[in-house]
């Protein structure tokens, strides 16, 4: 396993100070993590046996960086502040994994700026939209009834890391803000034209997406795959939105195997 590094960095404007996690040597992978917030296992330790793994923590989720929330207004600034963390990395076309939402802002820069990624990987992307398929609003969704819908087996061991114990009133207050953190950027809905963009992405793409998924079902990655030119779709089985979490090895395997 390699060691997991901290790095801070001072951005737009010196008003926002991310921690970005720094693992692993080789090609540079940036990894934008999910609406609940980074959380460093298994799934990214693999990846770091291959790559150099950049993890960023949303602004606003940093402890002691919480009002760098209030810095950034919109989407567009979202992905005008991620050019600029790319730039303070020295990063100039790595590949970029992203998952739920991370993945939404991933597709964002690979397509805004299609010189920004080498490749791009998609998990359980949000950032598109269907009538006949909505999608619930997690961000509202109590916890029992989130459960079931991110995890094959609701009582996996990894729902007490994610979900706090309702007694413990700072951790619960950590993961609302966290919450809040994305729902600036996507609420009511996660569809911000993402879908008129797509066709501008010139970089490979893989689209992963576990067979399970109840938040976002499989059906949209159909939905990303027919709108950017030769992406391919990764379906995994035993495993539902948390897929890199609940079937970690297929899931590192196809990502690898696909980056290299």
């Amino acid at each position: 396993m390699a060691p997991v590094k901290e790095q801070t960095l001072s951005l737009w404007g010196n008003q926002v100070k991310p921690r970005v996690m720094v693992a692993g040597s080789g090609a540079p992978l940036v990894y934008f993590h999910g609406g609940m917030g980074l959380h460093w296992g298994g799934f990214l330790d693999t990846l770091a046996r291959d790559f150099t793994v950049y993890a960023p923590e949303l602004p606003g989720t940093t402890p002691g960086d919480q009002d760098a929330l209030r810095a950034l207004d919109d989407w567009w600034d979202v992905v005008l502040y991620h050019y600029e963390m790319f730039d303070a990395l020295k990063l100039t076309a790595p590949a970029i994994v992203g998952h739920g939402f991370g993945a939404m802002l991933a597709a964002e820069v690979a397509a805004t700026d299609p010189a920004r990624a080498r490749k791009l990987v998609l998990m359980s992307a949000m950032g598109l939209w269907r009538d006949d398929t909505p999608i619930r609003n997690y961000i509202v969704t109590p916890q029992p009834e989130l459960a079931p819908l991110i995890f094959m087996n609701p009582d996996h061991p990894m729902r007490s890391k994610l979900f706090p114990d309702p007694g413990d009133v700072d951790a619960v207050i950590k993961f609302k803000w966290t919450l809040a953190c994305v729902a600036k950027f996507i609420w009511p809905i996660p569809d911000k034209g993402l879908k008129k963009r797509l066709g501008r992405i010139k970089a490979p793409t893989l689209i992963v997406w576990g067979t399970q998924d109840k938040l976002i079902p499989p059906v949209y990655a159909n939905e990303f795959a027919s709108r950017i030119t030769g992406a391919k779709v990764e379906l995994i089985d035993g495993a539902s939105h948390m897929l890199e979490i609940e079937n970690t090895a297929a899931v590192a395997n196809a990502v690898t195997s696909f980056l290299k």
